[in-house]
């Protein structure tokens, strides 16, 4: 028959608790020893909205590394959003080791990948290093 599709079975690896808890701890200490001093050594506010701090988060198979914001506008001075900059996502197809696709933040709100099936080692080093991956600050 012309246009049946045919099913095919493929392995995928997810992420369990421990294995993601690993990675988050990684992911922190990357963010305290290497992003904060290099990228936000110090809080310097302004008239308008200004970075306060670096973090990470889990959001499924993605870990997004984010700037969180805070307002000096004097309508909503103090208030403050987060805004994800870049996230290694996951690559479940892998079997053999963990790998991720490191993914940029583009302005127009979509993601982008940048660099595909990489170690986690390699995705910090590719953050630290590619200017588009840095963080906005």
């Amino acid at each position: 028959m012309a246009g049946k599709r045919q099913r095919r079975w493929v392995w995928v690896k997810a992420l369990n608790a421990e294995e993601k808890a690993a990675i988050a701890a990684v992911c922190e200490r990357f963010i305290v020893d290497v992003l904060k001093p290099r990228f936000l050594p110090a809080i310097r506010p302004t008239r308008f909205n200004y970075p306060v701090d670096l973090v990470g988060k889990w959001r499924g198979s993605k870990y997004s590394f984010i700037t969180r914001f805070r307002s000096g506008f004097p309508d909503n001075a103090g208030e403050e959003f987060d805004s994800a900059f870049t996230r290694p996502d996951h690559v479940e197809e892998s079997i053999a080791e963990t790998r991720f696709d490191v993914m940029w933040h583009r302005h127009t709100g979509q993601w982008w990948r940048l660099h595909a099936a990489v170690t986690l080692e390699e995705a910090l080093r590719l953050i630290e290093s590619d200017p588009p991956l840095r963080p906005p600050i």
